[in-house]
This record gives structure tokens, C-alpha cells and sequence, in this order.
């Protein structure tokens, strides 16, 4: 293995305190009860379409809309002021960088909040790539912003590993040629299906990562 990339929601960082804020921020303007963070913590890596309707099941899609957008409004002034790695990833990271191993991160997110929560937990100067949804006309599962971050890693893709929870990473990565690699620590929830999932490797925690490379 000569790279690792990365989803970013649910994998790299913990981004569920600053998306549920800013959903109750959203929620507060519309007048509806705030939810607690717990319980949307498993769909913090779905979109924020799919926060909302978790958080008001019955909203008409047009109304949904409206709340959306408002989350995504507060999302710009909270993003990053809660969101940390997870527990261990510090710890692989380092590994990666005192073995010279390139990373890089690609993700559904908007460049517009990826790039400043890079910025503040301080990883900006260490990525190596970052392909967000908007980098792309078709996001994961499709397998082209992974053969993009495979290029621009200067890796082949059949020797990279790919982290992520979601069926989309698992399917994009087989797509690509990638070595799949779930990230157990993140948003996955009862109802995910992940014995179905394309996996080839399936980690509890960031630094049992460091034993497959």
C-alpha cells in the first residue's frame, strides 16, 4: 500500500456536534424542537437533507428545503468550532508522515466547508488531496473523484486503502479499484446493512489501520 485517502464526515473527523447545532440552530427558526446529538449521530454522514427529515420526519419536501438551507446557512459559522478527529487518528496520521506515506481525503462535502474545517483542525498543509463534492460532477459511489485523488496522491489506485462508513465509500472504492476499509468508529447505524457491503477490510479503530500497511 502506497497512499491512504479518507472520507471526511464519520471517518476522519467527528463533524456530528457541528452539524447538529447547526440543524437546531435551523430548527429554531422554523419553530420546530431541537433534537439532541445522540440521536442523529448515525445520519451525520447522509447530508444534511437527510438530517432534517430525520429530525422532522413528517416535513413536506418543500419545507424540508427551507430548513436545509437554513442548516447549511448556520453550518458556515459553526463549522469547525466542535468537530475534532477521532480517538486515534492523530496517531495514524503521524504514522503516515514519518513513513512518507501520502493521504488525502475525498468527500460528498461542499469545498465551501471542507476546506475551512481542514484549516481549523489543522490539516490543511498535510493533505496531500482533497476532492470534495463539488470538485466533481458526479460524487461517490461514482468512482471519479477517487481515481482523482489516486492521481493526485501519484499512487495507481490498486494501491491505495480507502476508510470510510458509508455503503457509497465501500462501493466507490471497490468501483476504483481500491482496497476498501470500513471504518467501524463512525456513523454507522442498526439499520446499516454492512455485511452487504463491499469490504475488504473492516477496522474498530484509526491506528489497526497501521498494521495493514
Amino acid at each position: 500500500m502506497r497512499g491512504v485517502l479518507f472520507d471526511l464526515d464519520g471517518t476522519l473527523v467527528d463533524t456530528a456536534p457541528d452539524l447538529v447545532a447547526a440543524l437546531n440552530l435551523a430548527l429554531d427558526d422554523f419553530g420546530f424542537s431541537r433534537v439532541s446529538l445522540d440521536s442523529l449521530r448515525a445520519v451525520a454522514s447522509h447530508g444534511s437533507l437527510a438530517l432534517v427529515k430525520a429530525a422532522q420526519p413528517g416535513l413536506e419536501d418543500a419545507m424540508a428545503t427551507q430548513v436545509q438551507q437554513a442548516l447549511l446557512m448556520h453550518y458556515g459559522k459553526v463549522n469547525g468550532t466542535e468537530a475534532l478527529l477521532f480517538p486515534g487518528m492523530p496517531g495514524l496520521l503521524e504514522h503516515l508522515h514519518s513513513h512518507s506515506i501520502p493521504w488525502g481525503i475525498v468527500t460528498n462535502k461542499a469545498a465551501r466547508y471542507a476546506r475551512p474545517l481542514l484549516d481549523r483542525l489543522g490539516l490543511a498543509h498535510q493533505c496531500t488531496s482533497l476532492i470534495s463534492g463539488d470538485t466533481v460532477t458526479r460524487g461517490k459511489p461514482d468512482a471519479g473523484p477517487m481515481l482523482l485523488g489516486a492521481s493526485h496522491l501519484g499512487t495507481n489506485a490498486g494501491h491505495i486503502l480507502y476508510l470510510g462508513d458509508a455503503r457509497r465509500d465501500m462501493e466507490a472504492a471497490r468501483r476504483a479499484g481500491m482496497v476498501s476499509v470500513l471504518a467501524a468508529w463512525g456513523y454507522l447505524s442498526s439499520l446499516d446493512e454492512a455485511h452487504d457491503w463491499p469490504i475488504d477490510i473492516r477496522l474498530m479503530h484509526p491506528e489497526d489501520l497501521i498494521a495493514h500497511l
